[in-house]
């Protein structure tokens, strides 16, 4: 079904909607002159006596829900929203300030791209525009971009497409060539529906569709954790039972089972029941979704961070997690080093595909790329082991500064059956294999690849809330402290625990 494409909404309307009243100071300085044909001053004055405005963009500062943000917004009415050399300028200055106030940025593209009249020159201007971008974003500082309809060509190009976190309205028509450029070019009509926010959402390109009269909402939610600070002094968690001594007499085969309840809380639970301020994140920004991996900011006690999880709801025998999980993964990796925001790993899986789709996706590819990155992530790291951990698929969100495990969660390279298969040709010997290979909570912790476990009283499917309450607990506590942890001491005790792991004398270095 085709999504009536939106009403527009103009700058200085999308500011009121999205500002507390009043709190809008404009930064605008008047705009350049640059060289022009007779017919393009015509049409520059036309826009201007039309729209009040001087140029296709409005920049400013404001408050939002008493938070200051700085913000930038096209105005379609203006020469189709297109940029020239007057405009980027505008743009540019107004980034540069917002970073150097450290300032999170809003930034609302509408249009149709570059100004045509000012030719190859307002073409390359999407070039400093993207500089500025990438500067404000190496400061650690927020960019969300609100896309309205039409945003097209170089606009989504450069800052259209450079956001954090990117939301757009019901039915906005986004696309790289304007689907007139288009059929004047080939002669045909664009593919119908492709262009719209829905589809892209659906591939992963946008996070969100919401119109604009939610945009600050979501906005302040998100900021919320950005911006949330990074250095609070953290409480001891009241409840003992979210760091309890391996218990050597629960059989690892008990916990193979108790993992695999169809009623076992999973981290969409975790999030639903232990955090606040959760805004999902969706997909990883370059075409693809997968079901089997959720991505989100979230709060644990107000502790911020980025969640990525692997959903036990996502994945099935016919859809199990592939490459493309850990790729959305990996954007949350990303995202975490970019804003300085601790990052939260959730393994709880089967295993990741194995398909002829996820060797020709590079699934052992992006499991390499996983451990790379997060091993060496400039950012806090708790992953928690919270139900199946299975292969490569589990490995590659393992490697953090502390690692939190449920009672009954197991981490193996193989599945029981799988191992029992291969050195016994039988899955017969499943429970054994799991006891010698030492896959439960209290071997790992043994091992000193757990650092805590938080109790199941007796199985966290029975006391789902109880569970995820102590979950969350911990995994607080387990936030505050590393944030108070200088980066330079993170990352040498991280290479420390795994580049001695399993070594002997390993417990002495």
């Amino acid at each position: 079904m085709t999504v009536p494409a939106p009403a527009r909404t103009g700058a200085r309307a999308l500011i009121d909607q999205f500002l507390d009243p009043g709190t809008f100071v404009s930064w605008d300085e008047p705009a350049i002159t640059v060289p022009m044909s007779p017919e393009y001053a015509a049409s520059l004055d036309a826009a201007r006596e039309k729209t009040g405005l001087d140029e296709s963009v409005i920049t400013g500062e404001g408050l939002l829900r008493g938070r200051r943000v700085a913000l930038v917004a096209g105005e379609f009415r203006f020469l189709a929203g297109s940029i020239g050399v007057a405009a980027a300028e505008r743009l540019v200055l107004a980034i540069e300030r917002a970073t150097a106030l450290g300032l999170p940025l809003l930034a609302s593209p509408v249009s149709g791209g570059t100004r045509m009249q000012e030719g190859t020159v307002a073409f390359l201007q999407m070039v400093k525009i993207a500089e500025a971008v990438a500067a404000h974003k190496r400061a650690g500082l927020p960019y969300l971009v609100y896309l309205r309809s039409p945003t097209t060509g170089g606009v989504l190009a450069s800052w259209g497409s450079l956001g954090h976190f990117t939301v757009a309205e019901p039915g906005a028509l986004i696309g790289f060539l304007g689907p007139r450029v288009y059929e004047a070019l080939y002669g045909d009509t664009f593919p119908e529906g492709v262009q719209t926010a829905e589809n892209l959402y659906r591939h992963g390109l946008l996070d969100a569709v919401l119109p604009p009269r939610e945009l600050a909402g979501i906005a302040a939610r998100v900021l919320d954790v950005l911006v949330a600070p990074r250095y609070p002094t953290g409480a001891t968690p009241t409840d003992p039972a979210t760091d309890v001594d391996p218990d050597p007499a629960v059989p690892a085969w008990d916990s193979i089972v108790a993992s695999r309840r169809r009623s076992r809380p999973g981290v969409r639970r975790l999030l639903r029941t232990a955090a606040t301020d959760v805004t999902p994140l969706n997909g990883t920004g370059t075409g693809e979704v997968d079901p089997g991996i959720l991505l989100a900011l979230a709060r644990f006690s107000g502790a911020p961070c980025i969640v990525l999880g692997q959903d036990r709801q996502g994945q099935t025998p016919d859809a199990p997690m592939g490459p493309a999980a850990l790729r959305e993964a990996r954007r949350g990796m990303r995202l975490a080093a970019e804003l300085q925001l601790p990052l939260v790993t959730v393994i709880d899986t089967p295993g990741a595909a194995l398909s002829r789709e996820a060797e020709e996706g590079g699934m052992a590819g992006e499991i390499a790329r996983s451990l790379a990155d997060l091993v060496t992530l400039d950012a806090p790291t708790v992953s928690v082991l919270l139900g199946e951990g299975t292969g490569g698929g589990a490995l590659a969100l393992v490697p953090c500064d502390r690692v939190v495990a449920a009672r009954h969660s197991w981490l193996s390279p193989l599945p029981p059956e799988g191992a029992s298969a291969i050195i016994h040709r039988t899955t017969d010997q499943a429970a054994q294999m799991a006891a010698e290979q030492g896959v439960r909570s209290a071997d790992l912790k043994a091992a000193g690849i757990v650092d805590r476990i938080v109790d199941e009283l007796p199985d966290a499917a029975d006391e789902a809330t109880a569970f995820c309450h102590r979950m969350g607990t911990a995994l607080a506590d387990e936030l505050f402290r590393l944030m108070t942890v200088p980066p330079a001491e993170r990352a040498r005790r991280r290479h420390q625990r795994y580049r001695w792991l399993g070594m002997p004398g390993a417990a002495a270095r």
